[in-house]
């Protein structure tokens, strides 16, 4: 376990390192059922894989890790597949910073978890899977040539898992980079409108968190967000949009934080006359939790709901686009349901961005019917009928709404394709049979 330990608490770069002395370019952590075990590439780690399999909380059976090093920029290129029952994994790839090697795999875990219940509650056939790279913080992020070559670097590799794994954007990840994804992968989607895709999946998704909230608000007080008091946690590309849409709502106010002095800026310039209220916050900084409100929108990164922020919590509706909002799914969605705080999982609200970009090779039309039936009032699997039936269910059986949620997702994830149903479990294993570790 010393090991596990000391391993985890690794810093990526110096995880990259120590790869990097010990000749090792590619890794993976697979999920062997059979004989109910995490199966690891090296025996460098598999302390790792120990870890994985005896984690209760984040590791769910997840059928496969994928990693590779980018050795010019010691970046960790990584996917994490989930379930795949319904289809190739698929999900958004974040490039982000992390402090440790626990945060970054656990980060990846319930991203790639949240998916499959995202893409399964959103009746899309497509499985659950996400890429994570971990920013080398003695890179300048916002260099274009660097940037150019690490997704390019990312789109290669995703090649290389032979489409188990569908990738798209997400956090600290923008329509020039999956451009350069595009270039060497076509297992990717929200590829710019340029070169035929959906583009940027920011907007929908904003729109999709207006139906969560216009569901909770009908259940919890008959009443609209008209002259409603929303704080919004990160205005970046959903935050933003999700602003407009609430000013175009009549909220009273807005109150809302950045880490980025520029999003701050733009927000105010973009909002000017509107009752927005923003401030610059460090990344430690839960504020916005304390403040006055009817409703509070994680819109920035997971976990942020936990015990040091739950009991400051003011608002009684939590709604918002950020993935994995709850810290730990079953502890935190039980203090909640006790404070009588409806919090809307996210996987449910947020659907709309894989929605927008699930499809992109059946071509566009214009208020496309596949896509806007999620933001109806009266589809029964819609956003806003979905987060009805959710709230119903767990007033009625006195369970937090993310154990219902979870419960009703779980079930349809486990639905084969109807023609390719664990097609991805079985490149999974043709990738460990041909070693593919060793590629490169």
């Amino acid at each position: 376990m010393s090991d596990t330990l000391n391993l985890l608490k690794l810093s990526p770069i110096e995880f990259v390192r120590l790869l990097n002395s010990n000749g090792i370019n590619r890794f993976y952590f697979v999920y062997d059922k059979k004989n109910k075990r995490v199966a690891v590439s090296h025996k460098l780690l598999k302390s790792i894989a120990d870890f994985l399999y005896s984690d209760k909380r984040d590791f769910n059976s997840h059928e496969g890790l994928f990693f590779q090093i980018s050795p010019k920029y010691e970046t960790i290129l990584g996917a994490f597949i989930h379930r795949t029952n319904r289809g190739q994994a698929a999900g958004g790839v974040r490039y982000w910073d992390y402090q440790t090697m626990e945060d970054y795999l656990r980060d990846g875990l319930r991203l790639a978890k949240g998916m499959t219940y995202k893409n399964a509650l959103a009746g899309i056939w497509w499985g659950g899977g996400k890429g994570v790279m971990a920013r080398n913080p003695n890179i300048d992020k916002n260099n274009f040539g660097v940037r150019a070559e690490i997704y390019k670097q990312y789109g290669q590799f995703i090649t290389s898992l032979n489409g188990c794994y569908v990738t798209a954007e997400d956090v600290g990840t923008n329509v020039y980079d999956m451009a350069n994804i595009f270039s060497n992968t076509r297992f990717t989607t929200c590829i710019p409108q340029n070169l035929g895709g959906s583009g940027n999946p920011s907007i929908p998704t904003a729109r999709g968190v207006v139906a969560g909230m216009k569901a909770a608000l009908k259940f919890y007080s008959g009443t609209t967000l008209k002259g409603k008091t929303v704080a919004v946690q990160g205005i970046g590309n959903v935050g933003r949009p999700l602003i407009k849409f609430l000013f175009q709502e009549k909220v009273k106010k807005i109150i809302a934080c950045d880490i980025y002095s520029e999003n701050i800026d733009i927000a105010n310039n973009e909002f000017e006359g509107e009752n927005l209220e923003s401030y610059l916050i460090n990344r430690t900084d839960d504020s916005i939790f304390m403040v006055e409100s009817d409703i509070i929108s994680p819109c920035a990164t997971g976990a942020v709901v936990n015990p040091n922020t739950i009991p400051y919590i003011k608002a009684k509706i939590i709604c918002g686009a950020a993935n994995n909002q709850l810290e730990d799914s079953k502890r935190d969605g039980k203090e909640l349901h006790k404070k009588e705080i409806l919090y809307i999982p996210d996987f449910l609200t947020n659907r709309m961005g894989i929605v927008n970009c699930s499809n992109e090779q059946y071509g566009y039309i214009n208020d496309d019917p596949f896509i806007e039936k999620h933001l109806l009032y009266n589809w029964k699997h819609s956003i806003y009928q979905t987060t009805l039936r959710v709230l119903n269910e767990s007033k009625r059986k006195n369970k937090p709404t993310a154990e219902v949620a979870v419960s009703l997702a779980d079930k349809l994830s486990k639905e084969n394709h109807p023609i390719f149903g664990h097609r991805a479990q079985q490149i999974i294993d043709s990738l460990v049979a041909n070693k593919w570790h060793q590629k490169i």
